[in-house]
């Protein structure tokens, strides 16, 4: 039996790293493939992250920093390419002079129909890479406990990311992840610690065709638009777990099985940022020096002392910093 199908995981996700130009029209290439969610920061700046999929189009982006709405930016991700993507001129997308790190991962096989489980049946669309474990969907809420909504990854999905794109009141991005299970939840947005919520996952958790929601605006408000990331896990790919911190600077080892090209952390018994970290930013060898915080607006060099080692086998901690490797603290 072969180790993993994915025998070029840079065929299913990539960093890419760009300089800004300011032009209205910035081709970026080098992703070596079409990417299906982009995932933007201005490295050198306190800008927002920004996400933009296939599924909702492009100029179409929302934040993970952020509980707004879903926000129409012209001159921000203008178009997807079959290597790449084209930015306008805004900014956080294209500042000249400024390095910019891009995120992307591929889906690429599309679909729609109606969602099922309890209440009204409500239209979703997705877009889907079964080989990576992935897919996005796009859904209407129905308001009903017990609503179930088609993943299309083929496995269970372990990390489930859900934003309502439509309400200005300001509905923080609710996450599940497998290792605390479907009676918590974290909000991706801030650095909160897990919280106990029935109404986010309705207490249930994923199966490999669905995942269900109950009747919280943030999973499953009536008639308003929502968007999901869904991940499965494969092996020699994807790796979702928890460990715990041992408290000092030779931290703990966490063991994947393969050197992961993108790794977020999150300590789950206490308020600690969202910690991301890739193999092609700041790294002196296999330390990585510097992460950027998916909550937060901050440039790269705002976030110091929570070095981390990036291994063929896995991650190794190299502080002892709350965020990461906090004394009998728990982190996902």
């Amino acid at each position: 039996m072969a180790y993993t199908s994915i025998n070029k995981s840079t065929e299913h996700f990539n960093t890419k790293l760009y300089t800004g130009n300011g032009s209205s029209g910035h081709s970026i290439t080098g992703v070596g493939f079409q990417p299906d969610w982009v995932w933007i920061k201005n490295r050198q700046q306190s800008y927002s992250h920004f996400l933009t999929d296939s599924v909702r189009g492009v100029t179409k982006e929302i934040y993970s920093d952020s509980s707004g709405a879903e926000y129409t930016r012209s001159n921000g991700l203008t178009a997807f390419g079959t290597d790449g993507f084209t930015v306008g001129d805004n900014n956080g997308h294209n500042q000249n002079g400024n390095n910019l790190v891009a995120w992307n991962w591929k889906a690429g096989t599309t679909g729609s129909g109606t969602t099922t489980g309890s209440g009204t049946g409500k239209a979703y669309s997705y877009s889907v890479n079964t080989t990576a474990g992935f897919s996005i969907v796009k859904y209407i809420g129905n308001g009903s406990s017990g609503h179930t909504i088609p993943h299309h990854l083929g496995a269970v999905p372990k990390w489930i990311l859900v934003k309502n794109l439509d309400n200005t009141g300001g509905w923080a991005w609710r996450v599940y992840h497998a290792s605390i299970g479907a009676t918590k939840r974290l909000f991706l947005n801030t650095s909160d610690a897990e919280g106990t919520d029935s109404t986010a996952w309705n207490d249930t958790s994923p199966t490999s065709s669905v995942f269900t929601v109950g009747n919280s605006t943030g999973t499953n408000s009536n008639n308003e638009n929502l968007i999901a990331y869904c991940f499965a896990e494969k092996t020699g790919y994807n790796k979702f777990g928890k460990y715990t911190g041992n408290g000092n600077a030779d931290g703990t080892f966490v063991y994947t099985g393969f050197r992961p090209g993108f790794v977020i952390i999150k300590k789950t018994n206490g308020s600690e940022n969202w910690s991301m970290y890739d193999t092609k930013r700041n790294t002196n060898g296999t330390t990585n020096t510097l992460p950027l915080v998916a909550e937060d607006t901050g440039a790269e060099s705002g976030f110091t002392g929570k070095n981390m080692d990036i291994l063929s086998n896995g991650l190794k901690m190299k502080t002892s910093n709350g965020e990461l490797n906090g004394s009998g603290d728990t982190y996902i």
